[in-house]
């Protein structure tokens, strides 16, 4: 650790120009343990790549947020987003990586888990690019519904070529697909919502008619939407350019102005007659657009991990070079204790959320459905409290901006709302283990890998099953029940994959009942040093 102050007014340097994949030791082992070590050079190139200057052009995305730009000067609608310079670096760079696009380009063992460990790197510089590049990968995984489709745009949507700006497809190099679901009157319940499609005689097109109340990154190039056909709510392909230049006739209100996410556009748009062509069956929305709900889910999952990363990094260089009251801050046993309880979180989120990644490598169902809704529930639920302790860390300097703590906290709650918001992930996974029991099995049998190897562990899961097995009151339940599902699930790939101190700190302190509410909270006699050290970045 650190000895001597920062110089001489006993600041920390600045936490920049290092490896930001190589130094996240958590993550390096479990991208090798999850079957990706092939991809090992190119993150670590993604790493170094992202410690240095994208860090201040995450700081320029967000003091210079997107302006929306309705009609041209001549009074012709246009409804286009402009956006600094800064972001277009930032999502240049995740495109340029196929952090959209890597499983569909070259879909082999361990790609998944290669990607999702180069976009939770990404989310640790600038979370707000990781949207377009999240719902553009996911897409992928719907449009194969429809195959003509599918093979029209797949090559626009996997090149590493990022091309901004609305043009035909035809004349594009590379494009982007975002996705707009919600409505005002409907919200998470979709199958509510109310705007029309209107099939042509043409097989599979129709016009759309009607108003979502959120659209993600409106400047992309194309959109899944769910609308009301004849026979029920269907989802239905709309590009923002028509084959002939013409702009289709999707007009963005107004920009959403967000806590946080603010380098990425969020609007409410109306859809005034747009061509679209059918996803999937008709009166089959729900099902077609699962597949997409699931792949962003899991970087919801992804982001909020390398949001917690981000905040421990920062704690953990800050309390090693910052003296107070005549010792360095790591030195002082309740700063240890504090900033040891917040690595501990980071690693089980960490091992949890590549874990997930090897199943859709995999492409294990029932392990991945059930497991998806949990770590996306829990993992996101945990984050805002674990950034708002990291900012704390830094005192007074971690609430102003340029510590980048307030960003991160702004953040932190976005993943837990999108995607659905904690109660529909926790109804969620009731529905799973009511509808698809083997769901439960896989994930139990995953859980059970570690039995007899930890006490502690054994005896959370032991009562995890009473719960389960007591049908009273489920939904009044959900909540705990998810919440146990993810410390016993994240407590058993700790026991076996994690550090060992890690592992006991976290069995002690969120299985054993030996930790409080609070961080800071973890019992005596754990190596905190050695846990603060493992997770602290060399800079």
């Amino acid at each position: 650790m650190a000895t001597t102050a920062a110089g001489s007014a006993n600041q920390s340097p600045p936490l920049e120009g290092y490896d930001l994949y190589g130094e996240n030791r958590p993550l390096a082992e479990a991208v090798a343990r999850e079957g990706a070590s092939w991809a090992d050079d190119e993150l670590h190139t993604i790493g170094t790549l992202l410690g240095g200057e994208p860090l201040e052009l995450g700081r320029l995305a967000n003091e210079h947020p997107p302006q929306l730009r309705t009609h041209d000067r001549f009074g012709d609608r246009i409804d286009e987003v402009e956006f600094h310079p800064a972001w277009h670096r930032l999502l240049g760079l995740g495109v340029e990586h196929a952090l959209h696009a890597s499983p569909w380009r070259e879909p082999r063992p361990g790609a998944h888990v290669a990607r999702a460990a180069g976009f939770l790197t990404l989310g640790q510089v600038e979370a707000g690019v990781c949207c377009p590049l999240s719902m553009t990968f996911a897409s992928l995984a719907t449009l194969r519904e429809e195959p003509e489709v599918y093979d029209e745009w797949k090559p626009l949507f996997t090149s590493t070529v990022y091309e901004p700006g609305l043009r035909p497809a035809h004349e594009k190099a590379g494009a982007l697909c975002g996705m707009a679901l919600t409505e005002r009157v409907g919200g998470s319940d979709v199958r509510a919502n109310e705007a029309v499609a209107r099939p042509s005689a043409e097989g599979g097109e129709a016009t759309l008619h009607g108003d979502k109340w959120f659209c993600s990154a409106p400047m992309c190039d194309a959109f899944l939407v769910t609308a009301q056909a004849p026979g029920g709510l269907t989802c239905y392909f709309v590009p923002r350019v028509l084959p002939d230049g013409e702009r289709n006739a999707f007009h963005i209100e107004r920009l959403k102005d967000k806590l946080g996410n603010r380098s990425n556009a969020s609007a409410e748009i109306r859809l005034d007659g747009a061509w679209a062509r059918r996803v999937g069956e008709e009166g089959r929305g729900v099902r077609t657009i699962i597949e997409m709900v699931a792949h962003t889910r899991l970087d919801c999952t992804l982001g909020s991990t390398g949001l917690m990363r981000r905040a421990v990094a920062e704690a953990t260089h800050h309390a090693a070079h910052r003296f107070a009251f005549g010792r360095v801050l790591t030195e002082q046993p309740l700063m240890l204790n504090v900033v040891a309880d917040l690595c501990v979180d980071s690693e089980a989120a960490t091992v949890l959320a590549l874990r997930l990644a090897r199943a859709y490598d995999e492409d294990d169902a029932p392990f991945r459905r059930l497991a998806t809704a949990v770590a996306k529930y829990w993992v996101c639920k945990s984050t805002p409290p674990l950034v708002a302790e990291a900012l704390e860390c830094l005192g007074g300097n971690g609430y102003v901006e340029e510590s980048v703590l307030p960003r991160l906290y702004r953040e932190s709650p976005l993943n837990s709302v999108w995607e659905g918001a904690g109660n529909v992930n926790a109804l969620d996974v009731l529905r799973a283990i009511a509808r698809q029991p083997e769901s439960l099995d896989a994930l139990l049998a995953e859980i059970d890998l570690a039995a007899g190897a930890e006490a502690r562990l054994d005896a959370a899961v032991a009562v995890l099953r009473r719960e389960l097995a007591d049908p009273a009151d489920a939904e009044l339940r959900a909540r705990r029940l998810v919440e146990r599902l993810a410390l016993c699930l994240q407590g058993s790939l700790l026991v076996r994959h994690g550090d060992p101190a890690v592992a006991d700190a976290f069995c002690a302190s969120r299985l054993g009942g030996e930790g409080g509410r609070a961080y800071g909270t973890l019992p005596v006699g754990l190596p905190l040093a050695a846990i603060v050290e493992r997770h602290r970045p060399r800079a």
